[in-house]
């Protein structure tokens, strides 16, 4: 989707359409989750600090974001995506992969599902979305960035080659800053001079990744869409707006957290079996970077139970808490437990039945009336800017 969020706030406000839109966290520490295409000439893109963005254009409009309306929005989207195909493997809120191989017989071409899709999604949603085509992942989801906005790009599989080629090398997937940073040190810029490199002389730079980033430069890319990816882990983290030392507010955070994954694994019926507590400090170790602390223990039993996740979270709070001052703070649940009854106790245990029966409750609350309607008695994290991820186990 093109500049999703904020692409949704100029639909639903007419008076921002036509002015630079940023959506994102409004402190100091607030980051832009979207920018609309008005607001990208002034050199604004998404993860920029919102400070900086308002200095490069102090007139854009910031808006923080409504989270359960973009759900809401992804999930309508989610429908016109599967009405062209059942294969489709979501990115994030507002991407994914769809692998429309079957539905050619009955549609057409994958140049006429893709026009197809874009008056589907623009008639129902008024928003517009770019499709990129291609025989593999890497060169669709590269057709349809270079294809924004509102385009459409397909990439024949015999011209793949020639597509990359011109390419800058950090173009391809697995190719981070660190890794670009070495190819050019090699004297590489593109993804023509990697695939035309000699392997032996690449190995020097980049060591036993040198195949792997030569099959990428050439197109091969073997990974198929996984429309039925397990959730391996279910987390929640906020940064805060400024640094933490109070102890109360770290543990509300980490509570409000441990109740939402909890709620989440309950919606996708799976249990957890270990409970990951992560900090970020306030100590800068580089520009950007900052030292982050992970501890885990195991639950008694897999569990779905926001008061048991919880009490293992806080109990890893007191016994590593740091001498300084929060920046961070999440709570994960890994160990993901797929079974969806839990086995049969030999003999009663009268206060899980209880618990159970009290977050079913608690639930059809939530789920009637949304997640604020009710909870434990803790401060609300405060978010530095809305979440593009897709989360396993969130209402839309």
């Amino acid at each position: 989707m093109d500049a999703f969020y904020a692409a949704i706030e100029q639909r639903d406000h007419p008076e921002l359409r036509g002015r630079p839109v940023l959506v994102g966290g409004t402190s100091g520490r607030g980051v832009v989750m979207a920018a609309s295409y008005e607001a990208r000439p002034f050199g604004i893109h998404s993860a920029m600090p919102t400070v900086q963005a308002r200095a490069l254009c102090p007139a854009a409009v910031i808006v923080p974001g409504d989270m359960r309306k973009y759900r809401r929005v992804s999930a309508q989207i989610r429908v016109l995506f599967e009405s062209v195909s059942p294969l489709v493997e979501p990115l994030s809120l507002d991407e994914a992969f769809i692998d429309v191989t079957a539905s050619v017989r009955l549609l057409g071409p994958p140049l006429a599902i893709g026009r197809l899709l874009k008056e589907r999604v623009r008639a129902a949603t008024d928003l517009a979305v770019s499709i990129g085509i291609g025989p593999g992942k890497m060169v669709a989801k590269i057709a349809s960035d270079l294809s924004k906005p509102d385009g459409l790009l397909e990439v024949q599989p015999d011209r793949v080659r020639d597509f990359l080629r011109p390419l800058p090398v950090a173009r391809l997937w697995g190719i981070g800053p660190v890794t670009e940073s070495a190819l050019r040190a090699a004297g590489i810029a593109s993804v023509g001079d990697l695939a035309d490199a000699d392997p032996a002389s690449l190995r020097q730079h980049v060591g036993g990744a040198v195949e792997a980033l030569r099959r990428l430069a050439l197109g091969e890319d073997v990974r198929l869409v996984d429309a039925e990816r397990e959730a391996k882990s279910y987390g929640e983290e906020n940064t805060f707006g400024r640094d933490v030392a109070d102890d109360r507010t770290v543990r509300d955070a980490i509570i409000a957290h441990g109740e939402a994954v909890a709620r989440r694994l309950r919606r996708d019926r799976v249990r957890a079996r270990t409970v990951v507590l992560k900090v970020k400090l306030a100590e800068r170790l580089g520009p950007g970077r900052y030292r982050l602390l992970t501890r885990q223990a195991p639950l008694a039993e897999p569990s779905d139970d926001g008061a048991a996740i919880t009490a293992v979270a806080v109990r890893l709070w007191e016994r590593h808490r740091p001498r300084r001052a929060v920046r961070l703070i999440g709570v994960t649940a890994t160990g993901i437990d797929g079974a969806a009854d839990p086995q049969l106790a030999l003999f009663v245990d009268s206060h899980a039945t209880a618990r159970r029966r009290l977050n079913a409750a608690l639930d059809r609350i939530v789920e009637r009336f949304g997640e604020e309607s009710i909870g434990r008695a803790v401060g609300r994290p405060e978010k530095a800017a809305p979440t593009r991820q897709v989360k396993r186990g969130e209402a839309p």
